[in-house]
């Protein structure tokens, strides 16, 4: 079986066809967050903390770093984006103890997390394009790590999943000439918006499929391509991973966390049940408010699509007994007990010598 393994100083995740679904943390990247983009140029990393921990609490597996941020005050991320993606990695690992998933387009940015990166991360990634291949592939091979490879080349995406493929074998293939095993290649076949091409799903099922049972190598997607520009994203994306895990992904990157419900949507929702003439009891506090209306918490929590992929593991038997399902499915504990971060801390800093 292949089995694709990323490590920390102190914990494993394994990719694998008989394993747990390997879900990667997304939200430690500042493409289309300008808050943190501009919180990043400013030196502030209290968001990053945040999201760390609040991945990790939800169930991420691996932790996705992209500190792909274009500074106003110099716009070359081949200057900029090596010592921020430094800074990010030594702090997140500092404060959780998950494997990382180095992800840049900058190759020295990637080198320069693989060089303060404990354990063996992933890294993210490599495509077909001949200028790529031989960029990356030797980084893959120095620092003996998995990678991921995007299935397009030269001539771009394309919509015909044949020549998806292709392009993912050529990769395997190149990785081979380097040394490099076909277990440490976790493909990304491209998942396409299903409302601008019908045939996304079906798509992207079938390629998992040959992935696994033509090139034997694990696979990876960003999960919410699927459901871009939909109403109900969350509906889609619950289909879709447990459809796209039964047909063999073995990973996603993803959001894990249901946000916090904002204080304008409940002064709306407070609004509309004092209209409709609802009394409610004094002193109320907002987390009550939200679960007796259905809108969800005020604090971070495991998102919809963690309780899909978690009873997929179930119905697929890689939760033994059920044994992470009922985990998952405990009341909230209460103020104060909450899980922690390394060694009992929440999101404390690891002290460094």
């Amino acid at each position: 079986m292949t089995r694709t393994v990323v490590e920390s100083k102190t914990k494993t995740a394994i990719l694998g066809f008989d394993e747990p679904f390997c879900v990667i943390g997304e939200r430690i990247n500042p493409t289309g967050r300008k808050k943190l983009a501009a919180e990043l140029e400013a030196g502030d990393f209290s968001t990053v903390e945040k999201d760390a921990v609040a991945q990790v609490l939800a169930g991420a597996t691996v932790l996705d770093i992209n500190a792909g941020v274009v500074y106003n005050s110099n716009p070359n991320p081949n200057e900029t984006e090596p010592p921020l993606m430094k800074k990010i990695i030594e702090l997140v690992q500092g404060l959780v103890d998950v494997p990382l998933c180095i992800d840049s387009s900058v190759p020295g940015a990637l080198e320069a997390g693989l060089e303060v990166c404990e354990g063996r991360p992933l890294l993210n990634s490599v495509t077909g394009e001949e200028e790529r291949l031989e960029q990356i592939l030797p980084l893959v091979k120095k620092y003996n790590v998995p990678v991921v490879a995007i299935s397009n080349d030269d001539t771009g995406i394309s919509e015909d999943p044949d020549v998806r493929f292709a392009v993912a074998k050529k990769i395997v293939q190149r990785a081979a000439d380097f040394g490099i095993p076909a277990h440490d290649i976790v493909v990304d076949p491209l998942v396409m918006p299903v409302g601008a091409m019908a045939t996304a799903g079906l798509q992207v099922f079938a390629l998992v499929r040959r992935l696994r049972e033509e090139l034997g190598v694990n696979t990876t997607c960003g999960a919410s391509n699927i459901s871009f520009g939909l109403p109900n994203r969350h509906g889609i994306n619950n289909a879709f991973l447990p459809m796209a895990m039964g047909a063999g992904m073995t990973s996603a990157i993803m959001n894990p966390v249901a946000l916090p419900v904002t204080q304008k949507a409940i002064a709306e929702k407070k609004a509309m049940v004092e209209a409709a003439g609802i009394i409610l009891p004094e002193g109320m506090d907002d987390e009550t408010f939200v679960t007796m209306f259905g809108l969800g918490s005020t604090k971070p929590r495991a998102g919809k699509e963690m309780e899909a992929i978690r009873a997929a593991n179930f119905l697929t038997n890689n939760d033994p007994h059920g044994g992470e399902w009922i985990k998952f499915n405990k009341p909230p504990a209460a103020e104060g007990e909450e899980g922690r971060g390394r060694g009992g801390r929440a999101g404390g800093r690891r002290r460094r010598a």
